[in-house]
């Protein structure tokens, strides 16, 4: 199941929407932010149709 989420990119502070499976329990994904193509790792935490947890970092903040 996808569940949409809006995050703020971690280096233009745009706001933009993710959608997430949440079938992953706990996911690690590189998504490039569409405003200034940078690259934003999200951590994910996830039960079965039911978003818990997201948080996005910046390439040097891993």
């Amino acid at each position: 199941m996808l569940h949409s989420s809006l995050i703020d990119c971690p280096y233009c502070g745009e706001s933009i929407e993710l959608l997430i499976d949440t079938s992953e329990p706990q996911q690690e994904i590189i998504e490039d932010c569409p405003v200034c193509c940078r690259p934003i790792t999200l951590r994910l935490s996830c039960i079965p149709g039911e978003f818990l947890e997201i948080s996005a970092h910046r390439e040097d903040e891993v």
